[in-house]
């Protein structure tokens, strides 16, 4: 199984019956196709839609029918559309239960930093610092390290910073991290070793005590 699948699988579990979420662009949006059968969620994008569905198979592609990350989408029986400042409006007023980010880094401190990097350009910072303000909960699902090895979970972001100390949890394809009392590794990936951890982590962190692997 490759990290980004590891990672959407486990992120799934954070979903609830009768949620309110949020996707964020990248790994994210993945989630959408490993709803629980059963389930009754509602997904939502900040360009206007609520009630996403699955990503569209060849002949159900829309090319007017898209999610903030500008992919085409699906939208599930009773969706709606409005407008972008409605949308906003939504998240700034706390409607929203879970937000699914990417992240390029995110500190001990709950910090997260997934919006620029310097030097480079930006079409925008998107709806992200609304999302960590504003959403109820927020899950970060990123691989452990960039693609050239380096942690991408730090003491301290040295990246424009995003939200502070706004980050519940954290999933990466090694293990799962939460914020309560200071970062702790809670949940370990299949293959995964807590060594193997501490080595791609620049971040300090404590290890719960019953630790085992989940996924």
């Amino acid at each position: 199984m490759d990290a980004r699948t590891r990672i959407v699988l486990r992120a799934a579990r954070e979903l609830e019956d009768g949620f309110y979420v949020n996707l964020g662009i990248g790994i994210p949006t993945l989630v959408a196709n490993h709803v629980p059968a059963g389930m009754d969620i509602v997904l939502q994008s900040e360009n206007g839609l609520l009630g996403i569905g699955p990503f569209p198979t060849e002949d159900e592609v829309d090319a007017d029918l898209i999610n903030a990350g500008k992919q085409t989408v699906t939208a599930i029986d009773g969706a709606s559309f409005f407008s972008s400042a409605d949308s906003f409006a939504m998240i700034r007023g706390g409607h929203i239960d879970l937000s699914i980010l990417g992240a390029m880094q995110v500190s001990q401190d709950g910090d997260i930093a997934n919006w620029m990097i310097p030097g480079k350009m930006v079409k925008g910072m998107g709806g992200a610092m609304d999302l960590v303000a504003g959403a109820r909960r927020v899950v970060v699902t990123m691989t452990h390290t960039t693609n050239k090895g380096g942690p991408k979970l730090l003491r301290s972001c040295n990246l424009p910073l995003t939200g502070k100390s706004c980050v519940d949890l954290v999933i990466t394809e090694l293990g799962v991290f939460t914020f309560e009392g200071g970062l702790k590794l809670v949940e370990l990936a299949e293959g995964a070793t807590v060594e193997q951890i501490r080595e791609l982590t620049d971040a300090k962190f404590a290890v719960a005590d019953d630790i085992q692997v989940t996924y």
